[in-house]
């Protein structure tokens, strides 16, 4: 799977998982909404999300006011993070140095506890 359709696949997962539950709209409303964008080291592959309670936005790009950024070092280790999307996998991506966090790091465990409502 590509990491372009992974993060399109993604944007879709999010709006479904705000349509249809209660506990990640709660969430989101909690937090005040979370804009955020995934990315390689090079740029070549962006996407960034705009979510808060009442709707979430997806388009390709990384904006400069974004709370937070996923940053890969290239496409591979971002597929091979994303596919499991776990803390553990998080974190082990950051301690192996092949993704880099922009931002403050309570946004990426905000972002995690989202993540568990996708299932």
């Amino acid at each position: 799977m590509t990491l372009k359709f992974m993060l399109w696949l993604l944007a879709l997962m999010l709006k479904r998982a705000r349509n249809r539950k209660a506990r990640f709209r709660e969430q989101l409303e909690q937090i005040g909404g979370l804009d955020w964008g995934i990315a390689t080291e090079d740029l070549s592959i962006a996407r960034h999300y705009r979510m808060n309670h009442r709707s979430i936005e997806s388009a390709t790009g990384l904006p400069v006011d974004l709370d937070l950024e996923l940053r890969f070092q290239d496409v591979a280790s971002a597929v091979s993070v994303l596919r499991r999307p776990t803390p553990t996998t998080f974190r082990n991506a950051l301690m192996e140095g092949t993704l880099r966090v922009v931002g403050d790091s309570r946004d990426l465990d905000r972002l995690q506890r989202l993540f568990k409502h996708l299932r």
